[in-house]
């Protein structure tokens, strides 16, 4: 059974920090592109930053970049999502994806597993 369990929200205040983990299980997990998508309220999912699976090619979107780093470990299955310098717009579920396919995918419909999400909210 495949599994994406996606930890590591939480409540922080304006300028911290925290770290998420996507742990895969069921599936090959280095031979998958794992993106991390967060919603916000009434809003899209959108895509946050990815990792092809030999961890030599990472998107951002542009609303992150400088402030996250996307990484991996594929001894242990996880990948991870390093949030620094937080602001309240980055507050929503974030969620974690997997898809077989080799490249840099932004959409949710390139993406055939999902975790179940894990809150962030950021304090102003």
């Amino acid at each position: 059974e495949v599994q994406l369990q996606a930890f590591g929200g939480g409540l922080v205040q304006a300028g911290g920090f925290l770290r998420l983990s996507c742990a895969a299980s069921g599936f090959t997990f280095d031979e998958h592109t794992i993106g991390w998508f967060r919603q916000a309220p009434g809003k899209e999912r959108e895509g946050v930053s990815c990792i092809t699976s030999s961890g030599d090619r990472t998107y951002y979107a542009d609303s992150v970049k400088g402030r996250f780093t996307i990484s991996s470990d594929n001894a242990k299955n996880t990948v991870y999502l390093q949030m620094n310098s937080l602001k309240p717009e980055d507050t929503g579920v974030y969620y974690c994806a997997a898809t077989s396919d080799y490249g840099l995918y932004s959409q949710p419909d390139d993406y055939t597993y999902w975790g179940q999400g894990t809150l962030v909210t950021v304090s102003s």
